[in-house]
């Protein structure tokens, strides 16, 4: 049986994903192959070559932790105003995120990862996924991240590419093409408790794109359960942190730790309809992460029903 881990983008929520991959090798699960959307790229490429044993994941858990967003989104007050008078295609600067992906890549073209790795991206002129699956390994990563007006597109085999998320966030039809027949889904999730809107320009655009491609996640899970045996790991919520606030990583670590392996010992995993505990929602003003009422509790809730559903149509 061939297993692959698929990572959705989720910008900062990245962080997230490292605490279900904690969860998983703390259940001596591993992947033979990866695939990596925009922040799903950064760690797929750095699982491909390090792997996914205990210290490899604590090494990128404080990779998280000590990132900050000023080395995804530089600042600068010229290259801002460039980009709105149109002399630059986006507002911020890739050469810190290619300073990370190089500096923590132990390998240079994706065909030499001992583990297995692809990285799906968009054509920005046609709007169609591409899986880049050979050639150079950090032009293929930052393809995956470029947020199309925040960071610059990427030119490859002819191709303008952008962000991955934007053709399909969390490629389980990808690992299916590929020949996998169980998958393990991890999505970053979505900032679901926020007191209020993003701020910042750019913040509500990542809010934004997490809502629309948390809809296509929903879709595919539902279209594609019955394709590949598929364990869906439900993403943090309640969350009050934005995907594009970087100051939160080690939290978010060990509660998706502690999350995902109470969802993985109770075998929830592979409960039937797994979309449902995607779905987007709602919370009252002021919910935080440590209410008696998360989501955790919630979904919880909910298997117990849809288990007594399907118990009730078999009868």
């Amino acid at each position: 049986m061939t297993t692959a881990f698929v990572l959705s983008g989720g910008g900062s929520l990245g962080a997230v994903q490292v605490g279900m991959l904690q969860a998983l090798a703390d259940r001596d699960k591993s992947p033979d192959l990866l695939v990596g959307t925009s922040a799903g790229a950064l760690n797929a490429g750095y699982l491909a070559g390090h792997g996914t044993g205990h210290d490899a994941l604590e090494a990128l858990a404080r990779i998280w932790v000590s990132l900050r967003r000023s080395d995804v989104f530089p600042f600068s007050p010229a290259r801002h105003l460039l980009a709105l008078s149109g002399a630059r295609e986006s507002v911020f600067s890739a050469d810190g995120v290619r300073r990370l992906i190089d500096a923590h890549l132990t390998y240079r073209q994706l065909e030499d990862a001992p583990i297995e790795v692809h990285v799906v991206a968009t054509n920005m002129l046609s709007g169609e996924e591409v899986l880049l699956s050979t050639g150079d390994a950090t032009s293929a990563i930052l393809a995956s991240i470029a947020i199309p007006g925040l960071l610059p597109a990427v030119r490859r085999d002819g191709l303008t590419l952008v962000d991955g998320a934007l053709a399909n966030n969390a490629a389980i039809s990808q690992a299916i093409s590929l020949g996998a027949d169980r998958i393990f889904v991890l999505p970053a999730g979505v900032a679901c408790a926020l007191d209020e809107p993003p701020a910042s320009p750019y913040a509500a655009a990542l809010q934004a794109l997490s809502f629309l491609t948390q809809q296509r996640l929903i879709r595919d899970v539902a279209d594609l359960a019955s394709q590949a045996e598929l364990h869906v790991i439900p993403p943090l919520c309640p969350l009050n942190v934005s995907s594009a606030d970087f100051s939160h990583a080690r939290e978010l670590i060990d509660r998706a730790r502690m999350a995902a392996g109470r969802w993985l010992d109770d075998g929830r995993d592979r409960l039937a309809r797994p979309e449902r505990f995607l779905s987007l929602h709602k919370h009252a003003a002021g919910a935080r992460d440590g209410d008696g009422m998360a989501r955790q509790d919630l979904f919880n809730k909910n298997a117990l029903v849809i288990e007594c559903e399907h118990e009730a149509e078999r009868l």
